[in-house]
């Protein structure tokens, strides 16, 4: 049976057919660590602004925040609902200046397809030679590139766990990673304050906003 994709997380899980044929016409939603029934019990405890979506105008971000690192290209990616439409974003930082920026809004998408346009535009708005860090708040892509995908590629890109998900973009990112060899990828936290991975997520959800 194909792995399952967390609509919380984005990850990718598997379920026993034993399991999912107990409750015909169940489709999985959510990982072990995301299941709403993890903590069945313990009192719920809303999670703090800082963690959750705000749709905030880039304005309104920068005025609202600072912290976080001032220098890199920050992207992110996002589908509302997910499945359904969704938008990606990228901005490039120096010393807190924004060199660049780019965002797009694609009809029918996922998050995690999102996240990996994100990236992928990332490094094409990047001359070759440049050294910089790139940042994303999907840990799911970040390890894709960096542990998994290089393994993929070696077995025909194969993997135990069925067909690889997004495989076009997957080998596309991989290949302009190999391209940018001074760039390092590296996952950020979201939603937790982070200056310029919030404009990324500002510029992921212009097309909610009706923004350009």
């Amino acid at each position: 049976m194909p792995p399952f994709e967390c609509q919380v997380c984005g990850a990718s899980f598997e379920v026993s057919a034993k399991a999912v044929a107990r409750y015909p016409g169940w489709t999985p939603r959510f990982c072990r660590e995301h299941s709403p029934r993890k903590g069945l019990g313990k009192q719920r405890q809303r999670p703090p602004a800082s963690a959750r979506e705000e749709n905030l105008t880039r304005a309104q971000v920068l005025a609202r925040y600072a912290g976080g690192p001032q220098t890199g290209v920050f992207t992110d990616g996002s589908a509302v609902p997910n499945p359904g439409p969704g938008g990606w974003g990228v901005v490039w930082v120096e010393q807190g200046r924004i060199r660049a920026e780019r965002h797009g809004h694609e009809d029918a998408t996922t998050n995690n397809r999102m996240e990996l346009v994100a990236l992928i535009e990332a490094y094409r708005l990047l001359p070759a030679e440049v050294e910089l860090e790139l940042y994303s708040d999907s840990r799911l892509c970040v390890d894709t590139i960096t542990k998994w995908a290089p393994g993929w590629e070696r077995k025909g890109w194969k993997r135990k766990g069925g067909p690889i998900k997004n495989l076009e973009l997957v080998q596309e990112l991989l290949r302009l990673h190999r391209a940018h060899p001074r760039c390092s990828l590296a996952w950020i936290p979201a939603h937790s304050g982070k200056l310029w991975n919030e404009y990324a997520d500002s510029l992921a959800t212009a097309w909610l906003r009706e923004e350009p």
